[in-house]
């Protein structure tokens, strides 16, 4: 009773949900200590604490041992929880191994435009995550987690349902173009560019007009030096300085000899 299918589950690709995962790993499941202790009686509201508690991700490891999270994937399949409350999995940031699980239910039952809407953007979550497999543990990120799902036929021990190719689901119109963020980081960074390029014109006008200005302002004070010479030389009061000066050049360039012939004259 414990390891049925929950009264009035929907059938997934045509079939029972629990049939998703293989039969002898399903079988395993069934047998492990921490699906009897740990799995039994739990709803899509207290199996949030049980994925807080698990430390890893993964199929199975040692002797065929099922991982926690493959048993709570089963578990999800075999309680069948509401769109709505997977959605809610995804979007929570807190808890990396909730979202991991919930992508992983999600490309096992949804339909394949939800797949490619719902889990494309977790290509984003460059998070760490702890991966167990048969070798021990290894690690991973979750875009790498989450781009094997779209990609992979098997992740985690499990042959996942076929998915229709994005490109074909475009050319159908179910599905709008991806939107790559590098396309995104190379607009920015042309929008960056063309505004810059406008600040270096326009500081480069600046510099014309100040250049400019400062050549206006030379010839200005050129100007305006030269019209003070000219008017400096042409006052009485330079005129008479000029002729003082002439005076007393020429008195001293009198000899003594004439100073005395005039005293005697």
């Amino acid at each position: 009773m414990a390891n049925t299918t929950v009264t009035g589950a929907q059938a997934i690709h045509g079939q029972n949900p629990q049939f998703l995962v293989e039969t002898v790993i399903r079988n395993r499941i069934y047998e492990s200590n921490y699906w009897k202790e740990h799995c039994f009686a739990l709803t899509a509201e207290t199996l949030i604490d049980k994925v807080i508690e698990t430390k890893c991700i993964g199929g199975v490891y040692g002797n065929q041992r099922p991982t926690e999270f493959l048993c709570l994937i089963l578990k999800l399949l075999q309680i069948q929880p509401e769109k709505e409350i997977l959605v809610e999995y995804l979007r929570v940031d807190e808890f990396k191994y909730l979202r991991a699980l919930a992508a992983f239910y999600i490309r096992m039952t949804f339909r394949a435009v939800d797949v490619y809407e719902l889990l494309e953007p977790l290509l984003k979550d460059y998070r760490k995550l702890r991966l167990r497999n048969m070798s021990g543990y290894l690690l991973t990120y979750m875009d790498e987690f989450v781009y094997s799902l779209l990609t992979d036929e098997r992740v985690c021990d499990i042959i996942l349902p076929r998915l229709v190719k994005r490109q074909v689901l475009e050319e159908n119109g179910d599905i709008g173009p991806r939107k790559s963020r590098l396309l995104d980081a190379l607009e920015g960074y042309s929008d960056h560019g063309s505004e810059r390029g406008r600040s270096t014109s326009i500081m480069s006008r600046s510099r014309s007009v100040s250049r400019s200005t400062t050549r206006s302002l030379s010839r200005g004070s050129r100007a305006s030096s030269s019209i003070k010479s000219r008017y400096i030389s042409r006052s009485p009061s330079r005129s008479r300085a000029g002729s003082v000066s002439s005076y007393h050049s020429h008195s001293c360039s009198i000899s003594p000899d004439r100073m005395e012939v005039d005293v005697h004259s």
